[in-house]
This record gives structure tokens, C-alpha cells and sequence, in this order.
């Protein structure tokens, strides 16, 4: 993996626990994050294609909920949420030593270069604690499988580089040569699908962070519904490219 930027669920079982990351070795991980990445994306007893009928009749509760508002105004819970004063209202759930091993892997994905700061900078691991710390299934399932790619890549730094080496105590080309197994999901290297599967979701959140952060649109230049002083149509080469001119 180069220096130059990267543009670019696990179901849980009724009735079980999410593991310790604490108790997790290699093994145990690729085991964790394989169920991970064959989660059904529908729910059990619904058929494909089937949308309910009606809404939920009540909210989900998550602690720390918000309060409910009284009168006509905007409730402020998940189904009719106050857009212009958001507030998020579950507590977020992964460790500080979670976090720091994130952090890194955001910033192999997206570096510090010329034009913008690296994604942690940007806080893109916050971003995903806040994601994968969410009380929904699709969010809880994904934490399963961050929580579980972050013990694989500590157990693959050991099996490559040595005892008592995590993945954040590697070197640049340490790091990339790990990732460059994993950071190809279609289809993944053979004996990495699992680690793949991770990869591919930390970088998908890695790069929403980044790109909706005020550094991200700079990057991009992206401009956004502002007023423009005159609009040039698209250049002739670019209608041709598209097939327009």
C-alpha cells in the first residue's frame, strides 16, 4: 500500500454476549468476523422484499435517551429527529485502547498529505464508535466485526513481525503490507475473507467521516449549493467522456 490516500454485520446471537476483546486471540477473531461478514442483511421470519406496514409504535429506548417533547414541535426521538440541534442518544461503547488501535488503521486508509490533515485528525474513529455504538441491529453487528478485525490485525502483526508487536506498533511498511492482503474484497485473497470483510467496513466509515468533515469537502473541492457569481457548462471533453456531446 502506498503513502498516497485511499479514496475510496455479525449477527448476535439471541441470548449471547458480545465477546471480550480482551479474550479474544487470532483464531477466535477470523471465527468472530467470518459469521460477521455471512450475516443475512433481512431480518429472521421476513421475507425478502417485505416492508411493514406500519411504523414502529414506539421509539427505541436507548439509555441516555432524549426527552420527549410536549406540544407540536418536533419529538426529538429516532423517528422524527430535531435535524437542526442533533443530539446523539446512546452512549458509545468502544474502548479507549479500541479507539487507539482505530485511529491508526483510519490513518493507513486516509494519511496526513500536501492538501489535508489525516482521517483521525478528522476524528473518522469517533465517527465510528458512534456508528458501530448504535442500538440497531445492522450497528450492533458491526461493532462484532470492527471489534473482532482489530484483535485479527494485532494476531497478524505477532504472526508476522514478532511477539509483543501490535499492529500500531508497526512501521509504515509493516502496516501497508498487512493491509494490502485485506484491503481487496472482490474478491478477497484467499485466507483473508473474513479480515477482508473488516477492512472493507472500516474503510467504507473511514472515508464517510473524512469526506463529510469540512477538511474532507476541501480535499475534494467539493463547493455545495452556494451561490456562483456565473456557471460555465462542462467542458467538451467531459460531455464526450460522458457520452453528451
Amino acid at each position: 500500500m502506498s503513502d498516497e490516500k485511499r479514496r475510496t454485520e455479525l449477527p448476535v446471537v439471541s441470548g449471547q454476549a458480545e465477546p471480550d476483546r480482551g479474550d479474544m486471540d487470532r483464531r477466535h477473531a477470523l471465527k468472530i468476523m467470518a459469521i460477521a461478514a455471512a450475516a443475512p442483511a433481512i431480518a429472521p421470519g421476513r421475507a425478502e422484499g417485505q416492508v411493514p406496514q406500519d411504523a414502529p409504535a414506539a421509539s427505541p429506548e436507548p439509555s441516555g435517551g432524549l426527552p420527549q417533547q410536549e406540544g407540536s414541535g418536533p419529538r426529538g426521538d429516532a423517528w422524527d429527529p430535531d435535524l437542526l440541534d442533533p443530539v446523539v442518544p446512546w452512549d458509545r461503547s468502544l474502548t479507549p485502547d479500541e479507539l487507539a488501535s482505530l485511529a491508526v488503521l483510519c490513518d493507513v486508509i486516509i494519511p496526513e498529505d500536501e492538501r489535508s490533515p489525516a482521517a483521525s485528525t478528522v476524528g473518522a474513529h469517533d465517527f465510528i464508535d458512534e456508528w458501530v455504538s448504535a442500538p440497531y441491529d445492522g450497528n450492533r453487528r458491526d461493532k462484532v466485526l470492527v471489534r473482532g478485525g482489530l484483535v485479527w490485525l494485532d494476531g497478524e502483526s505477532v504472526r508476522r513481525f514478532g511477539a509483543g508487536l501490535r499492529f500500531r506498533d508497526l512501521n509504515q511498511a509493516q502496516k501497508h503490507g498487512i493491509c494490502d492482503d485485506i484491503s481487496r474484497s472482490a474478491p478477497a485473497a484467499p485466507g483473508f475473507e473474513a479480515a477482508s470483510a473488516f477492512f472493507d467496513k472500516v474503510r467504507d466509515l473511514t472515508a464517510t467521516a473524512f469526506y463529510t468533515s469540512e477538511e474532507g469537502m476541501r480535499d475534494i473541492q467539493y463547493v455545495g449549493n452556494v451561490p456562483l457569481a456565473a456557471w460555465d457548462p462542462p467542458p467538451p471533453e467531459v460531455l464526450r467522456h460522458l457520452g453528451l456531446a
